[in-house]
């Protein structure tokens, strides 16, 4: 590992209890800045209103913490609206936003246009699909950049269990994305989760981030944000276990080659490999070719978009 990883473990790793809620809140009145959750959302009936119901009480009700939860919710055939709206959060549906620019599938299309309707000064992302989450996912994102005026992306790390079994969990990360960081960003091998869905960021940094519209936009977001601000403005905090529904091998497989073709694009501008993953499910006739696209789409710094600024002037 290099020295500058070890020295950055040693003073950008933190844990949620670094950081109680007071003194976050403290810090919150000082500066006078303002916090957005925003939950990214697709077919999470089960799981969105206990999230949303959770955060509200303890940070909005009863400490001041978070202004606004915002559920976008990106073509739900269930009832994920309803019951988030139902839990306290305000829902905006993903074609609703920007509509000029036709919505495409992919969580990184939700969180770049949930910049377009939210406020704080600080968006904190929080996936809808966690089990027992706490409160203290949020005053953990969000508690260094209220009292580090030097960092600008907080991410979440913890222990992702798997049928049981501790640390199985994040299997796109260990064969993927952590291969991928150490060999050609070595800088950002000290993250625990570079893929996790958990993070929060300034809205400064995030509205001049590209993001790519599909699930390489965490590994896009790490890797730009080292660019543009430096390794000493990225931290991460411990927040403990992250419980979530888990993916199928195919589906992870998917996942894996958008994210290798998000670090393709940052390695290679210009060069794009072959947008497509052919996988092979057993059928009447034996093993059967499926061919998946990939997607290739990124959306541009939300500072090249007209709407956003206007309504930054306004």
């Amino acid at each position: 590992m290099l020295e500058e990883v070890e020295r950055w473990l040693a003073t950008r790793s933190w844990s949620v209890a670094d950081r109680p809620l007071h003194r976050v809140l403290a810090a919150k009145r000082a500066a006078g800045q303002t916090v957005s959750v925003v939950l990214p959302a697709l077919n999470e009936e089960e799981t969105v209103g206990e999230i949303v119901a959770v955060i509200r009480h303890d940070l909005v009700q009863q400490a001041p913490l978070v202004d606004e939860i915002v559920v976008v919710d990106s073509g739900s055939t269930d009832r994920t609206s309803e019951v988030a709206a139902a839990a306290g959060a305000r829902v905006v549906h993903r074609d609703t936003v920007l509509p000029r620019i036709p919505a495409v599938p992919g969580k990184g299309e939700v969180l770049w246009r949930s910049l377009l309707v939210t406020g704080g000064g600080i968006v904190c992302f929080i996936d809808a699909d966690l089990r027992e989450v706490t409160s203290d996912f949020v005053t953990g994102l969000v508690g260094p950049l209220l009292t580090e005026p030097d960092v600008a992306l907080v991410k979440g790390m913890y222990d992702r269990p798997l049928g049981g079994t501790a640390g199985q969990g994040g299997r796109v990360t260990e064969l993927m994305a952590r291969p991928l960081l150490n060999m050609h960003w070595p800088q950002l091998a000290g993250f625990v989760q570079p893929l996790g869905g958990e993070y929060a960021a300034r809205r400064s940094l995030l509205e001049q981030l590209p993001f790519p519209v599909g699930y390489g936009v965490e590994l896009g977001m790490l890797v730009d944000a080292l660019h543009l601000v430096g390794l000493d403005a990225l931290a991460q905090v411990d927040l403990g276990v992250r419980k979530h529904r888990h993916q199928d091998g195919q589906a992870l497989g998917r996942m894996a080659a958008a994210i290798y073709r998000t670090a393709q694009l940052r390695l290679a501008r210009g060069h794009l490999i072959r947008p497509a993953l052919t996988q092979f499910e057993r059928g009447e006739s034996g093993f059967e070719p499926r061919t998946y696209s990939v997607d290739t789409e990124e959306r541009p710094p939300m500072t090249e978009i007209a709407e956003y600024t206007t309504r930054k002037v306004a």
